[in-house]
This record gives C-alpha cells, structure tokens and sequence, in this order.
C-alpha cells in the first residue's frame, strides 16, 4: 500500500489540479470590469465586445459592419471611453484627402522651416466612420500605418505610439457614393465583425432604457478602467500564451483549405494563419487559459477569415456567403486530439 504515494502519483495529482503557468487575474478582471461598463449602454451583442476585447490583446484592427443604428459607433467610443489612451474619430467622405489623416507639412515664417502637424491618426484607438466613403488615394493612405505603425512623410518617418489599434465601420447596404475596400487593405484587418438587428426583447430592452435615460448622455457614467501601460503589458502577456504543435498545424490546414476550396475565388493569406494564432491567443486569456484549444481556433476562424476571401462568383450568385464556406471547412478540417 506504501507503493500508491509515489512520487509519480503526487505529481499526476498535480497536472490534476492544475494552475495557470501564467497569471492572468488581473487581465480578466478589467476584462470583466470593462465588459461591465459596456454592457450598462449596449443591450446583448456580447459576441462583438468580446471580439473587440480579443483584437485589443492581440494588438489588431477591427472592421465593424452592419446597417446604419446597430450601435457601430457608440460601440467604439464606449469601448474608448474605458481605457485611459488618446481617441481620435475621423469621418471618411469622397472629399478627404491623405494629408486631412495623415497631416501636413506646414511652413513656419518665423523659422523659415517646414513643420510637420501631425493629423488624427496620431493616436492610440482610431474610429473611422464610414470607411469605404474616401475614395483609393486616402484608403492607400492607411496601409503602413495600420501594418507597420508609422508614417513616412516627404522622406521621414514617424513612429506612432503604443498601444495604436483602429476600429473602422462600414454599412453593407447603401452603395452609392462608397469605394469598395481593396483586398490589401481588408487584409489588414485583423477582424471583421458583422453586427446583426437586436431580438425582441433586446430591442424593448434598448427602448426602455432610452426612455429612463431622457437627458442623460450615453457615456456620461462610464469609468475609465485600463491605462496604455497595462494594455502594452497584457499584449505581450497573451503572446507568452501556449499554443501546442499539432494546433498550429490546425490553423494551417484551415488556411490552406480556403486556397484549395472550389467555392472561393482566393483563399487567405499567411497572414490570416498570423491572425488566427494571434486572436486564439486573445479568445484563451479572456476564457482565463493560459493554453489555446481548438474552439479557440474555431472562434476566432471566422471573423479573421470571412474577409480576407473571395467567393466564386458562381457561388456568390447562388446566394452562399464566405462565412458559410468558412464554416463548412472548419467542419471538414480534422480536429487535433
């Protein structure tokens, strides 16, 4: 009987009872804290803040789309409002030119000098509204900042500050007068999430509290809860995430799919496997994991990949939409056991 005690035994006790290797309490309760503070305006769409939650820790930019008065943008100025860093909101329009994001260089009499101003992109949560209303010269204006986090201007280059994440929006339904997105820059979007009409009781819900808030603002209680210090340091803590060997290979069989899929036109990029491990990361720690699983990988697959591909245009006539291709091969692709 003395034999059962053994060392080995105590140790599968352990693995039993396990602790997280990695300490992520504090993430989760301003986690927790924020999901709160937004949750006091915004009724249900609980998918969409944890998804914008996710591409915060995972250093991302979000597409938000959806028919106009789904709460796009109060959304991302809640969500601002939480955390302590700059916020800038810039309204696209068929008129806004680069220099109107980006800034000028402007000449000082008194120096004799160019002086460069810097625009509203210098800051650390951007809100675009509308962004498929500026035509391809300001859109070509967004790729290096939102890939590399800098702006080079007449030959000098300008570092933006960390954290640096922009959540642009985009109404599907009304066509005119809007510039379709290139591929290279949706590519840069880390998630595109799709915002649907409330249900019933949500949407009684919304109306009942509009009525009891009559001429208080929206944002007026909210609290703010996070600092860019304490982003920058959950950023690289989500990176230290595990992530076992044969879930990498997950990630990329699914990626490799949609290239070899009949129903897509073009399939993802390595940088949506980049984007995948990225965002299961996120998905794990606000679950309070410190290891990704394979419904991690399922959650994040649609949202990183529904719009870096292209459907058939066959298939496209027949109504299918790339999230439900993207379903049917997660469905396909063997889960790791």
């Amino acid at each position: 009987m003395d034999d059962i005690n053994t060392p080995e035994t105590e140790i599968t006790n352990e693995n039993v009872n396990f602790e997280t290797r990695i300490n992520l309490a504090p993430l989760l309760e301003h986690v927790n804290a924020i999901k709160k503070e937004i949750e006091t305006v915004i009724v249900g769409q609980h998918k969409m803040v944890d998804q914008l939650l996710v591409a915060i820790l995972s250093n991302g930019h979000v597409l938000l789309e959806g028919v106009p008065g789904v709460a796009k943008t109060i959304t991302a100025k809640l969500l601002a409002k939480t955390l302590n860093i700059d916020f800038s909101r810039i309204q696209f329009t068929p008129d806004l030119m680069p220099s109107d994001i980006l800034g000028t260089s402007i000449f000082n009499l008194k120096s004799s000098e160019f002086e460069f101003k810097k625009g509203p992109i210098f800051s650390n949560l951007i809100l675009i509204d509308e962004i498929n209303r500026a035509p391809a010269k300001t859109q070509a204006a967004l790729f290096e900042v939102m890939e590399e986090r800098q702006i080079t201007i007449d030959g000098s280059g300008y570092k933006l500050e960390t954290p640096f994440l922009v959540i642009a929006t985009q109404n599907p339904i009304e066509q005119e007068g809007t510039y379709r997105l290139p591929e290279a820059q949706l590519d840069r979007f880390l998630f595109k999430i799709t915002i649907d009409y409330p249900k019933l009781n949500e949407e009684i819900l919304i109306i009942q509290r509009e009525h009891l808030l009559q001429d208080h603002g929206k944002l007026e209680a909210i609290q703010t809860l996070l600092s860019s210090a304490e982003i920058n340091q959950y950023q690289a803590l989500v990176k230290q995430i595990r992530v076992e060997q044969n879930l990498l290979e997950y990630i990329a069989r699914i990626v490799v799919n949609t290239r070899e899929n009949a129903f897509l036109y073009l399939g993802a990029s390595p940088r949506a496997s980049i984007a995948i491990l990225n965002a299961s990361k996120g998905f794990a720690a606000i679950r309070g994991r410190d290891f990704v699983t394979p419904e991690d990988i399922k959650e994040a697959a649609i949202p990183v990949l529904q719009h870096r591909v292209i459907v058939a245009p066959e298939r496209e006539m027949e109504g299918i939409t790339s999230s439900e291709i993207i379903k049917q091969i997660i469905e396909t692709v063997e889960i790791p056991r």
